[in-house]
């Protein structure tokens, strides 16, 4: 019998629901989740919560010790509850922890956990989903809202070698701190937020050696100038023309980022709206300037294969580190749950998010499988907002 929390009392039904009340079902416990169900309370439609784990915010609990947002805490509050002035303007992960806690607490939402949807389809009779979970059980509402997370499933390349390589492979999501790693010789794989912050963590925590491997160089951007975050920067040219953007962003790096050339971090040659637009987004600066300036966290080429004791690179060097942690990403991982309704694109993501709903899924939405410019947190909110009022108009 799954745990649910915090509406006491409240389980899943076994077998199919054809009573006229069928809720809106969510699936996933995260802000995006959180945010939708708490938005449909508001407007008066019933939303039951679908988290697999033990608890609310479950991805956040796993995440390294040393993360912050990347966001102000003003512009990363979900509908209905501010996150408190105490944590600060940017929020550590045990306080957003505990900010998620709270939110499903004040909004005294449903929420079962200990429950996994497999599988998403029509219902037989047409006029809602039905949804296969955990325990055999099928359930079927009204409407759907996926929100199971933008940082899903831990993905790895499959380098040639990899399997013999005596060293410790492993990928980002499992790194907390830097204690393990003291004394040791380090490579981050990847030059992304995640991997820039961990790259830091190390040099800082007592690495004997830090090299960042990089295949692809990134826009570097500093996190707050003046006082001025750059989010808000992000929020206001959001809907400028890209090329306009590109351009702007240019010039705001080459005055607040050195250049790191020499460093083995050149800038790159392509415009910082256009990467976003690709889906890179930019590396917020906590620490990697200083430390790639200085020479603490050395960039170097990207993997080509591993071989017993080491790894050689695509310009061709060699190098033997103790250990290589991946900050390679995530898939979304939602192919057997909706992959045959049609409503991906190539990349396995949702082609609509938001109020949108796709093409021949009416009653199907999806939150928190974009990485908005403005702020991914900041997207879930205004995404909850618009799901609750189309699904409140619906009836």
């Amino acid at each position: 019998m799954p745990e649910s929390t915090p509406t006491a009392g409240y389980a899943l039904p076994s077998s199919i629901d054809r009573t006229d009340g069928r809720p809106v079902y969510v699936i996933g416990g995260g802000p995006g989740g959180l945010a939708a169900a708490a938005a449909l309370r508001e407007q008066g439609v019933r939303a039951v919560i679908l988290e697999k784990s033990g608890s609310v915010g479950a991805s956040w609990r796993r995440h390294y010790d040393r993360l912050h947002l990347h966001t102000t805490r003003r512009w990363s509050s979900l509908p209905g509850l501010a996150m408190p002035r105490r944590f600060g303007r940017w929020v550590s992960r045990d306080d957003m922890v505990r900010y998620l806690e709270k939110y499903a607490e004040h909004h005294e939402l449903e929420v079962v956990t200990g429950v996994e949807v497999s599988r998403i389809e029509r219902a037989g009779d047409g006029t809602g989903w039905q949804l296969s979970a955990t325990g055999g059980r099928v359930l079927t509402g009204r409407a759907v809202v996926v929100a199971t997370g933008f940082n899903h499933t831990p993905r790895i390349p499959r380098w040639p070698g990899s399997e013999a390589f005596t060293g410790e492979l492993t990928h980002a999501s499992e790194y907390r701190g830097p204690a393990p790693y003291a004394g040791r010789d380090v490579l981050v794989v990847g030059v992304g937020n995640t991997g820039a912050e961990i790259a830091v963590d190390l040099v800082e925590g007592g690495a004997a050696r830090v090299r960042i491997a990089v295949r692809t160089v990134p826009h570097i951007v500093r996190r707050s100038t003046a006082g001025w975050p750059a989010q808000a920067s992000a929020v206001l040219v959001r809907r400028l023309p890209v090329g306009l953007v590109d351009r702007a962003g240019r010039l705001m790096c080459r005055i607040t980022v050195p250049d790191l050339t020499e460093q083995g971090l050149p800038r790159p040659d392509t415009g910082l709206y256009s990467r976003v637009k690709e889906g890179a987004i930019p590396v917020q600066d906590v620490g990697l300037v200083d430390a790639v300036k200085t020479g603490r966290v050395v960039p170097v080429a990207a993997i080509e294969s591993f071989d017993e004791d080491g790894v050689t690179l695509a310009d061709g060097s060699r190098i033997t580190p103790d250990t290589v942690i991946a900050a390679t990403g995530y898939d979304r991982a939602l192919e057997d749950l909706v992959g045959h309704l049609g409503v991906l694109d190539h990349r396995g993501r949702p082609v609509v998010h938001g109020a949108r709903t796709p093409d021949g899924a009416p009653g199907l939405y999806f939150t928190g499988f974009t990485n908005p410019i403005s702020g991914m947190l900041r997207e879930m909110a205004l995404d909850a907002r618009k799901i609750a009022t189309r699904l409140a108009k619906a009836g």
